[in-house]
């Protein structure tokens, strides 16, 4: 019997077929890097940010889903999903599973979506915590994996040292300043919500608590009653991002703050000139390419200070995995998850405290004999066991375990 062009059978090779979809090339790089390494059979789709009518997005779909036949659908947080349902009614039709892998906060991406849990979808977060809450919400394939690393792009491009980047200990990341702003506008609440948004971000930025908005639901009804009223997902989503990243913009100031005195060289947005303009002894340096630049920026720093964002309690974010990749010493805040990951005080030196931070950093400072021997176990562990080949398989096994 002749198959039609919706009925291929999936799962029969010894790798599957993978149709690679985003509208950002955000970690897809990676995964596509990794695909080519595999043998793996793959289709890169990517969107961008063209605007593209309904017609045009099916067409581009099918003709993809019809020539390439995949056995499923990749994505990164969602990208090239559209909100409206239409991927999922064409997953339906042809009978193709989606596996799409969250390494921000689902739950602060997905609630614009419709018909989110009618194509067969395996969801993969970065974050254990949110497995829980997935599961709660419906998805009934939910996997956790954590984030990881690529070491043929990790890797120094410069035949010399940049002398303005040598610093005895460095931070790079966001001040969350303009994308705190931003989700404010987004959600344009009242002036007294705004003010009450920026109290619950305060007790919010010291809290164990996972997600934004069950925060609120407990310990500030009021406020999840006041922008629940809009009625409105955007605004809604916006307002939960709005006080994620406003106690993230907290909790960093209040860690960043604790190694001023040790004289760090910060890079990221102009956020940071503005809270630190009253400090003297830091420097500040301009955001940093991630591929070109910071496989050669993290060596050069005695120790690399990380503090994770509040849209995650659990999970590490991609420099845990960066920084040894590239030979640089990392000194970073506990996570709970972290020691599923590396060994703590061999592989991974972890504050648990932002008042820990300057005695921690000290030490380190004062013993470089400790800071190489941790930086190469930690890369070695990187190597064995965090790369983005590692995820890459996990992906395909789950799948093919899920829905072959």
């Amino acid at each position: 019997m002749q198959e039609s062009p919706t009925t291929w059978p999936k799962f029969r090779g010894a790798t599957p077929r993978i149709l690679l979809l985003t509208s950002q090339y955000f970690l897809i790089g990676e995964l596509e890097a990794a695909c080519k390494r595999l043998g793996v059979d793959h289709l890169l789709l990517d969107f961008g940010t063209r605007e593209m009518d309904l017609d045009q997005f099916v067409a581009a779909m099918t003709e993809a889903f019809e020539t390439f036949r995949p056995d499923f659908v990749l994505t990164v947080n969602h990208l090239g999903v559209d909100r409206e349902g239409i991927l999922a009614e064409l997953l339906n039709r042809y009978n193709l599973p989606l596996a799409s892998w969250f390494v921000d906060n689902p739950h602060l991406i997905l609630g614009v979506y419709k018909h989110l849990l009618e194509p067969r979808a395996a969801l993969f977060t970065w974050d254990l915590d949110t497995v829980g809450p997935l599961r709660e919400m419906g998805f009934g394939h939910v996997f956790h994996l954590p984030l990881g690393a690529d070491p043929s792009r990790l890797k120094p491009r410069r035949t010399e040292p940049v002398a303005a980047w040598r610093a005895p200990i460095s931070f790079v990341g966001n001040s969350m300043l303009t994308k705190t702003l931003m989700r404010a506008q987004a959600a344009n609440p009242s002036e007294a919500l705004f003010r009450a948004g920026m109290e619950v971000a305060k007790a919010f930025a010291s809290a164990d608590a996972p997600l934004a908005g069950p925060f609120m639901t407990e310990h500030f009804p009021e406020v999840r009653a006041a922008y629940k009223a809009f009625n409105d997902p955007e605004r809604e989503l916006a307002f939960e991002t709005f006080v994620t990243w406003q106690a993230t913009l907290l909790y960093r100031l209040e860690c960043v703050s604790r190694i001023l005195p040790l004289r760090p060289l910060i890079v990221g947005d102009t956020g940071w000139q503005e809270f630190f303009s009253a400090h003297t002894g830091w420097r500040y340096h301009p955001e940093l390419s991630y591929y070109d630049d910071l496989p050669d920026f993290y060596p050069a720093s005695d120790i690399n200070f990380n503090c994770t964002s509040r849209q995650m309690t659990g999970a590490v974010n991609q420099r845990v995995f960066d920084v040894p990749c590239c030979g640089g010493f990392l000194l970073t805040d506990r996570r709970h998850r972290i020691e599923d990951l590396f060994e703590p005080g061999s592989e991974i030196v972890c504050y648990a405290t932002p008042e820990e931070i300057p005695a921690l950093a000290e030490r380190y400072l004062n013993d470089p004999a400790a800071r190489k021997k941790v930086a190469e176990a930690a890369r070695k562990r990187v190597l064995a066991e965090h790369t983005y080949d590692h995820r890459m398989r996990s992906i395909m096994e789950t799948m093919r375990a899920t829905f072959g």
